[in-house]
């Protein structure tokens, strides 16, 4: 689909007459049928062997999720309970996720986050399965964490370990077995009972259920770890027909075929590795091809990628801002990339230089998406094969409608917005979830116009559509922070730092970064007659913050925090502050800039923009120089417009 009149058109047909899966299961069923015996999945351990690879057709890989969910069955798992999965990426995370789905509900969880935050989790899902790794090397922190922490879950029975040695082979395989050896003897079974995964697997039939499970649309299918304040964990519900008709939609959106080899190097702990470089491609007959346990974070994969690209012969891949910036770094022209037909880019606004710069040398083009996890992965796309409009997010995918609306204080509906116009992004459709674990998160996430239309999920972020249907962001209603694509909420921060004597107010935002997009920053006012340093107020924070993405890059002591005429901390002006100061650094180190300036403040259209004053010297060249600085600018996300003055 090209164009929104396009997707009206497909709209017209009414969403039961296209005949969709009922649940995830029989989803990947029906993707297995279209060919058997062409590849599901291919899995290679290290980025720097890519060509020594693992595959399933996709008759195997139906057989190993048969497997995975009779395993579940097995050990107690029921349609309401949880196995929760602390995995690196990694075939058995796929395994786990439709197997677990089949018998019960799965519960994904970064590994990178600490052992108080992964228990706080599973105590909130009720986890009664956990699959984990067992000890292996670049790996053995998140066993470390299980052991931290398994005896703070009373709900869990059972671990299912996974060992990464089954992937190699010869002397590596004796050598990683012969220094992991002495780490497995140490493994205490205590109260739970403790099995390696594919040698329980083997015992199970792979070639149909074992177990009767009428499984519906509206059933929970997974929980997904989207944020929440400590000891309260936001675990979003996904159900089966939110999986389903996501990737559905996207699928039709991108006329997905069967063939197209689709590369996962995003973690399968994230709604869009388990959707869009999963469930989606696995339906529509596609292969997935799954790079190292780490990702894109893998040793050599980022400096093999456009090698790896070749081998495999990968149709397109998903990836976050940073991603495209590091695959700058990499040449390509030793490579044939030419099967490439598009990357898609999330998560994060993409810098426009980065944009045209990685079009310009490798010829793929980028389509830049929107969604969240509470739509379950993707609400907005630009057309692959259409106008794409950079620095928008594009069109709301079929049966997944998007407005932007005025909305008052208490977050009840006041008038839509018109054309361009910037409001609180709305949206609708079968993709949106039915809400937190924890009823209290519930409370203020929806709202009704009241003309018939039911009820629209708040997503906390402001935005426009212009008059052709694209959807462009222009800020975060709900201030989150994204550092290379990982959200952080500021009361990650700001709470621990409230706690200490010494701090009277504290406020996190996120400050531009041409890398990861944004980086904590946090302003303290402290108490009065206070005396402590940032270096001191740094440290604390290090010592207390749960989450390590979460610790502020500087702490900045202020004699005010900007305040609200109620009362409230008015961050807009603090973010403001810190886009002056780093555009005004990257300017100070741009050829031909004698001096600069740079405010920052509200646009009407952009949501927030920085105007550059430039003075020159009379012999400098004019468009060389704002070409440079338009450049240097270009790599973060803040619109800006320049000025230049010359003497």
């Amino acid at each position: 689909m090209k164009t929104i009149l396009e997707i009206k058109e497909f709209e017209q047909k009414p969403l039961a007459e296209h005949n969709l899966p009922g649940n995830t299961y029989e989803m990947i069923s029906r993707g297995a049928a279209i060919n058997p015996e062409a590849a599901a999945l291919e899995f290679f351990l290290q980025g720097t062997d890519y060509k020594n690879s693992v595959r399933w057709t996709y008759r195997e890989f139906l057989e190993k999720i048969n497997q995975t969910a009779n395993m579940f069955r097995s050990l107690g798992v029921g349609e309401k309970d949880v196995v929760s999965m602390l995995l690196p990426s990694v075939p058995q995370a796929h395994f786990t996720i439709w197997g677990g789905e089949a018998a019960g509900i799965v519960n994904p969880i970064n590994p990178l986050l600490e052992a108080e935050q992964i228990a706080e989790i599973m105590n909130a899902a009720g986890t009664k399965v956990l699959v984990t790794t067992a000890p292996f090397p670049k790996v053995s922190f998140i066993w470390e964490k299980v052991e931290q922490i398994r005896d703070r879950v009373p709900s869990l029975e059972t671990i299912l370990t996974v060992d990464l040695a089954a992937f190699l082979s010869g002397p590596k395989k004796a050598l990683v077995q012969l220094i992991t050896w002495n780490e497995k003897r140490k493994i205490r079974p205590g109260r739970h009972i403790i099995h390696d995964f594919d040698q329980l697997l083997k015992t199970h039939a792979g070639n149909h259920l074992a177990f009767k499970r009428t499984i519906k649309a509206d059933d929970t299918a997974s929980l997904f770890h989207t944020g929440g304040t400590t000891g309260t964990p936001k675990l979003a519900r996904h159900t089966h027909k939110n999986e389903i008709f996501d990737a559905w939609t996207l699928g039709q959106y991108q006329n997905l075929q069967a063939g197209f080899v689709i590369f996962c190097g995003l973690p399968l702990f994230h709604v869009n590795a388990v959707i869009v470089t999963g469930l989606m491609p696995f339906f529509y007959g596609c292969k997935v091809v799954l790079g190292t346990p780490a990702g894109y974070r893998g040793e050599g994969l980022i400096d093999n990628f456009w090698k790896i690209v070749e081998h495999y012969k990968l149709n397109t891949f998903s990836g976050v801002p940073t991603l495209f910036s590091a695959l700058l770094n990499v040449p390509v022209e030793a490579s044939d990339i030419s099967s490439l037909e598009y990357a898609a880019c999330g998560a994060a606004p993409m810098p426009v230089e980065v944009f045209h710069e990685f079009e310009k040398r490798t010829h793929v083009p980028i389509v830049e998406g929107y969604g969240l996890t509470e739509g379950t992965c993707v609400s907005a796309v630009n057309p692959k094969d259409g106008e794409r409009r950079v620095g928008s997010v594009g069109f709301h995918l079929p049966y997944q409608p998007i407005k932007t609306a005025l909305l008052k204080a208490n977050n009840t509906y006041e008038r839509d917005c018109a054309a361009n116009e910037i409001g609180a992004v709305l949206i609708q459709g079968d993709n949106i979830f039915p809400g937190y674990t924890e009823e209290s998160y519930n409370e203020t996430i929806w709202v009704d116009p009241g003309d018939g239309s039911g009820r629209w999920l708040i997503t906390g972020d402001l935005g426009r559509l212009d008059a052709d249907g694209y959807l462009w962001l222009t800020g975060r209603k709900k201030e989150l922070i994204i550092r290379g694509g990982h959200n952080i909420d500021p009361k990650l921060i700001e709470d621990p730092l409230h706690e200490h004597p010494a701090v009277s107010l504290a406020a996190a935002v996120g400050r531009p970064d041409a890398h990861a997009g944004e980086l904590p920053v946090l302003y303290v006012q402290l108490e009065e007659d206070a005396k402590i340093t940032s270096e001191e107020l740094l440290q604390f924070a290090k010592e207390n913050i749960s989450e390590r993405a979460a610790i502020p890059k500087e702490i900045v002591i202020v004699d005010e925090i900007p305040l609200t005429l109620v009362g409230k901390i008015f961050k807009p002006r603090l973010v403001w502050k810190e886009v002056d100061k780093i555009y005004l650094r990257t300017l100070q180190r741009t050829e031909g800039v004698e001096k600069a300036a740079v405010v920052t403040g509200p646009d009407k259209v952009r949501g927030m923009l920085a105007r550059v004053n430039i003075q020159i010297s009379a012999e400098a060249d004019k468009e060389k120089t704002e070409a440079q600085a338009q450049q240097a600018l270009g790599a973060f996300t803040v619109p800006f417009e320049i000025t230049i003055k010359q003497d």
